[in-house]
């Protein structure tokens, strides 16, 4: 059902694309053989960080490209564009969201074998690999403007960037260049510890009294439990069979001598009796107490980080525990991830291997973020167009198409393989989804993002009104409309959208999310689960929007009290408010739902939703960096996710090929780990452009105030995460990190006020979690559900002298390297000391698993 409409639709292409029978079409085949390169020149062509790039186009066919029945359409990060001060032969075009495409001015000529360059200018510097131009293909026309050809092309080269005014943001960027001699400067600042000096369990526990012996667990070991634990027990049992080998028998039963045994008791840890575990390994066997269900599921993960690494590197039939008393309960009830699957799309599969390392370090809440602009991705009963529409992504050529329009080099084809465009969760999927969370006590929070980020929805309730319409259905057809037809406003989202905000004013667009909300919680209860968090977004909704609608100017003369067009914001959450609290739902959103603007248009908390069980989720610590607190002492209950320190889409650094976003800065492993939730202001370090801040006058958080922050997330968004590969490089081992500012206990760092010594005393810590991740946590994760596609930081290097130097930014790891110009491998000459060297020599990082960074070469 989900491809009728992409097929009637794009009959016509997908022949010109798959078929060479007829001349015209092998003619236009040709097309295909043009290759492009991309060049991101300079970002200093000019004031305010204007950057200039360029398009080299090389005809390898036999066709040639004129002046005229030809556009190249493609995506890149969107930029607003600027003239150019000289003539080019095309000129580029934004069009929506982060698609554009490239015409060609008068004279434009390339003929085969010619080449031809294009520039162009924008603002906002370009500094990554992952910012090129993707998913290239050109559209023919014929002389009426009719499409007759769709043409896909090879993915573009990338110029490498080598440059400084390429390496750099602007004038204004102050962050370092990283250099592998900058990285081994800086890698300086850890070293390697002793084993018996590691960590024994990350997340660390509240207490940790290490004993005097080992227990050996073996195959014959079992697992009893007492009743209700069943589930716990058997994924203990799944668990120690992926790292040991073994398989171990479960048994329901009282605790026994020589065994495994769970329980639940009268267990209380820092006055914690939520989620709190007492786990003890003794010559008597291992016993777990938890105070619930929750506490002795995480008291078998911390069973499970006890086991040595070289157990699971060299399976044996028996593993060694050394006798240890753990005592732990966790800091926060709320450790949430965030996953955008909505701007690319990540398969059933790929979460619920994301949901079970989140499972084992210890977080409870996993934000689902199936709606935004780019697509849709959760099959709603009765709404069929949300997936047939909202969930595929394709060329289009007009606003009419029942389809969205490519993002994120998705393509001209929906659902073409190997893109990431495509795709929904059936409410089957779904429900699996929430059954497999919910057996690893995480709460899924399903997300229905309005009024903003509503391009998905949008496009598919218009498909639906035209449906309707054409069957005569005028009632139905305005029954979940979600726009005002007359609405000229003009805006451009963050995101560079200018159609993703609904009509505040229809009883159509409350009605719709009715209808959606309600069957999300018919979802949860066929999975035997009741839903009573929903985050309903909220944010971004762009200056301008509802300037120039009939019916929002209606409104504002009719109730003056909202003020102005920005204020339709809380209105739209005035309205929705009652009807999903008559639901049972928590309401969750992001900063904005506690947000209005004075009459003076500067932005404020609204005190309006405190108290009514409204839970703003503060990002945004760079550019109004007591926001959090600001709303946590306006009485809101508040889930910190500092962009600084728990956005794991943002770049690990500023490396051209280290993947990811870069506007609020760069977010690295250690920025995860220091955290300080009662006084951020300690932790936050640098602008989003590396000047280090200043926090003069800010708000600091009432002491009242700090039960209001009932804990912290982090966020996945997607935008240059294509597929599972990429979606856990970028998690891990970032995730191990923000684990430990969400479950761990206060770090003495946190409460000391001197920055010298406070640095001094994360630096230690910091050097043990670098040493336990490098020798413990990364080669686990490639024994853990088959193996995860995880980071390992590279190698810094520098010569001095003639001899070679080379550390590792997680001590414990081997450097490898080779000088005939080889790739290394594991098995490559081991890096020990300082070496005497000539020409150009390779490097690599590795753990105890053979999983190796990225390659480093020093002249």
């Amino acid at each position: 059902m989900r491809n009728i409409l992409y097929s009637a639709f794009l009959s016509l292409t997908i022949i010109s694309l798959k078929s060479c029978k007829s001349a015209e079409s092998s003619t236009f085949d040709q097309a295909g053989r043009v290759a492009v390169s991309w060049e991101a020149v300079s970002n200093f062509a000019g004031p305010n960080d204007v950057f200039e790039a360029k398009f080299y186009l090389k005809n390898n066919g036999s066709l040639t490209l004129g002046d005229s029945s030809w556009a190249l359409f493609f995506n890149m990060a969107p930029r607003p564009l600027l003239p150019h001060p000289t003539p080019q032969p095309a000129q580029l075009e934004h069009i929506n969201g982060d698609w554009y495409k490239m015409t060609p001015n008068k004279g434009f000529h390339l003929a085969p074998g010619d080449s031809l360059t294009v520039s162009y200018k924008g603002t906002e510097g370009i500094i990554k690999e992952t910012d090129a131009p993707l998913g290239l293909y050109f559209v023919f026309y014929d002389k009426e403007g009719k499409e007759t050809q769709i043409v896909q092309l090879d993915p573009c080269t990338v110029v490498p960037f080598t440059k400084k005014e390429q390496l750099l943001r602007g004038p204004n960027d102050q962050d370092p260049i990283l250099t592998h001699e900058y990285q081994y400067k800086e890698n300086l600042g850890v070293s390697p510890v002793n084993a018996d000096q590691l960590l024994k369990v990350i997340p660390s526990p509240v207490k940790v009294t290490a004993g005097k012996g080992t227990y050996t667990l073996t195959a014959a070991t079992a697992i009893h439990y007492q009743n209700g634990l069943e589930s716990e027990a058997n994924l203990l049992a799944q668990r120690l069979k992926e790292l040991t080998g073994n398989s171990f028998s479960v048994k329901n039963g009282a605790p026994a001598v020589n065994a495994i045994s769970l329980q639940t008791g009268n267990i209380v840890v820092n006055g914690i009796r939520k989620e709190a575990y007492h786990l003890s390994v003794s010559d008597k066997g291992v016993s777990i107490i938890g105070s619930d269900a929750a506490g002795v599921f995480y008291g078998t993960q911390s069973l499970a980080a006890l086991i040595p690494t070289k157990a699971f590197v060299q399976k044996a039939p028996s593993v060694g525990l050394e006798y240890v008393q753990i005592e732990d309960a966790p800091r926060f009830h709320f450790r949430s991830m965030q996953l955008d699957v909505s701007r690319n799309f990540q398969t059933k599969e790929s979460v619920l291997r994301l949901l079970d390392v989140l499972a084992f370090y210890k977080l409870n809440h996993f934000l689902l973020y199936t709606t935004e602009d780019e697509g849709w991705r959760l099959e709603i009963d009765g709404l069929p167009e949300l997936t047939q529409v909202g969930a595929q992504r394709q060329h289009i050529s007009s606003y009419k198409n029942a389809a969205l329009h490519p993002g994120y080099g998705s393509g001209p084809v929906a659902y073409d393989k190997g893109k990431h465009g495509s795709g929904f969760y059936t409410k089957a999927d779904f429900i699996e989804i929430l059954q497999y969370a919910a057996a690893r006590h995480i709460k899924v929070i399903p997300e229905v993002n309005l009024p903003g980020h509503a391009h998905a929805a949008i496009k598919a309730m218009e498909a639906r009104y035209e449906r309707l319409m054409k069957e005569g259905k005028e009632k139905e057809a305005n029954e979940y409309r979600l726009i005002d037809p007359d609405d000229r406003s003009v805006y451009v989202s963050a995101q560079g959208y200018k159609d993703n905000v609904v009509d505040v004013t229809r009883e159509s667009t409350y009605h719709f999310y009715e209808k959606v909300t309600d069957e999300i919680i018919k979802m949860y209860k066929e999975a035997g689960l009741t839903l009573d968090l929903f985050h309903i977004g909220g944010d971004e909704v762009a200056s301008g929007a509802w300037t120039r609608s009939p019916l929002a100017q209606e409104l504002l003369k009719k109730d003056p009290s909202i003020g102005n067009a920005y204020n339709l914001h809380p209105y739209f959450i005035r309205r929705l408010l009652p009807m999903l609290q008559k639901r049972n739902l928590q309401i969750h959103g992001w900063e904005e739902v506690a947000m209005i603007k004075g009459k003076d248009g500067a932005l404020k908390v609204n005190p309006e939703f405190a108290g009514k069980n409204v839970v703003p989720y503060v990002w945004n610590n760079v550019y109004d960096p007591d926001m959090g607190y600001k709303i946590a002492n306006a009485g809101y209950p508040v889930v910190l996710c500092n962009v600084t320190n728990f956005y794991f889409d943002l770049a690990y650094n500023n490396d051209p090929k280290e993947p990811g976003l870069y506007w609020a800065g760069f977010v690295d492993t250690r920025d995860n780990y220091t955290f300080a939730p009662y006084d951020m202001f300690k932790t936050t370090y640098t602008t989003a452009m590396g000047k280090p801040m200043v926090f003069d006058n800010v708000v600091k958080l009432k002491p009242e105030a700090r039960k209001n922050i009932i804990g912290v997330e982090c966020q996945l968004w997607s935008e240059t995460v294509k597929g599972r590969d990429m979606m856990e490089y970028y998690t891990l081992p970032k995730l191990m990190g923000f684990a430990e500012s969400a479950w761990s206990a206060e770090r003495p760092w946190e409460t000391i006020e001197d920055k010298t010594t406070r640095e001094k005393v994360i630096q230690t810590g910091w050097n043990v979690f670098a040493n336990t991740l490098a020798q413990k946590e990364l080669p686990r994760l490639s024994y853990l559900n088959g193996g995860y596609t995880y980071r390992v930081p590279l190698p810094g290097a520098l010569v001095e002298n003639g001899m070679l130097k080379a550390n590792s930014a997680f001590p414990g790891l081997t450097i490898r390297y080779t000088a005939d110009g080889s790739e290394p491998n594991e098995k490559s000459t081991e890096y020990k000391g300082p070496i005497n060297v000539t020409g150009t020599v390779k490097l690599k990082s590795f753990d105890a698993a053979g999983k190796g960074s990225r390659m480093v070469s020093v002249q």
